[in-house]
């Protein structure tokens, strides 16, 4: 009896790995559209702030005196400030700034509270009592409130305020990961990474870390928003990077002297703020629905 040997699929009718790729992404950017809204956003915004050179020739701290607080129009798309300094150029340089102490303060705060919330929520005991009642006085004072005395203990600047944002950040990430290894910590599989030998160290990284990537993750993106707004605070007090860095609160506060004869000074680096914090909260909704198991049903 021969053998009758499958034959392979024509070309055209083998499915084409990119395509199926491409049609999962839609298939998840249709069913969650706030993702879809706050990653095109945060991409939009983080590509000019990269590449602003691609929009705009002017430098953004030259000035230009007989050029000053020109409206917006076909010379300046943004207008000029009090200097004749292109607030187009201003903003899209500025994103650099703002964006940086948006995500690193989170990535120090997140780095920081996963240590501090495994070490609490796997051992117990002592170590726990002492953490948390640590971040309980920690977290009785608003983030902005303890960034600021921070940030004036350590002086102004871009570095400093990183840090002042960061640690005040510590505590909610530490509450959150220690919340999860709480909850983890008598699952079954790691009961049985317990019973095989496994040590504590290689417990926590390879089986109770990864599971705390998603909440980690979404947090991390509406903090990046609130980081953003405190960044953008601080400098504008005058805590921040000092003029004439092209940073959104610096800008905000060279505006507020000229806020009813030249109205686009603030309002331009204010809607850039607001709308950065607008993609990276939908994105952390979307995220959240995404993660969300129930959501998987």
């Amino acid at each position: 009896m021969t053998k009758v040997l499958p034959q392979p699929l024509p070309a055209k009718s083998r499915p084409n790995p990119s395509r199926l790729r491409a049609g999962a992404l839609l298939s998840l950017l249709r069913r969650f559209p706030s993702l879809a809204v706050g990653a095109a956003i945060l991409l939009v915004m983080i590509f000019t702030a990269l590449f602003p050179q691609l929009f705009v020739d002017a430098n953004p701290v030259v000035m230009n005196i007989r050029d000053r607080l020109q409206p917006p129009g076909p010379g300046y798309l943004f207008g000029t400030d009090q200097y004749g300094r292109d607030i187009l150029a201003r903003v899209l340089y500025g994103g650099r700034y703002s964006l940086i102490m948006g995500s690193v303060p989170i990535l120090l705060a997140g780095g920081v509270g996963i240590v501090l919330g495994l070490i609490s929520g796997y051992y117990g005991g002592i170590a726990d009592l002492l953490i948390m009642r640590v971040m309980d006085v920690w977290v009785a004072f608003p983030i902005i409130l303890l960034a600021l005395a921070i940030v004036t203990v350590l002086g102004p600047g871009l570095v400093n305020i990183m840090i002042a944002i960061g640690i005040a950040w510590v505590p909610y990430y530490t509450r959150m990961v220690r919340g999860v290894v709480l909850s983890m910590r008598e699952q079954a599989f790691v009961e049985a990474a317990r019973v095989v030998g496994l040590g504590d160290g290689r417990i926590l990284l390879r089986h109770i870390l990864p599971n705390i990537f998603a909440p980690l993750i979404v947090m991390s993106s509406m903090g990046i928003a609130g980081a953003i707004l405190t960044g953008a605070a601080l400098s504008f007090i005058g805590l921040g990077p000092q003029a004439p860095t092209p940073e959104w609160g610096v800008i905000l506060a060279d505006g507020r002297q000229f806020i009813r004869l030249a109205w686009w000074i603030g309002f331009f680096p204010g809607a850039a703020i607001a709308l950065t914090v607008l993609g990276a909260n939908l994105l952390g909704d979307g995220l959240r629905d995404w993660l969300d198991p129930r959501m998987k049903v």
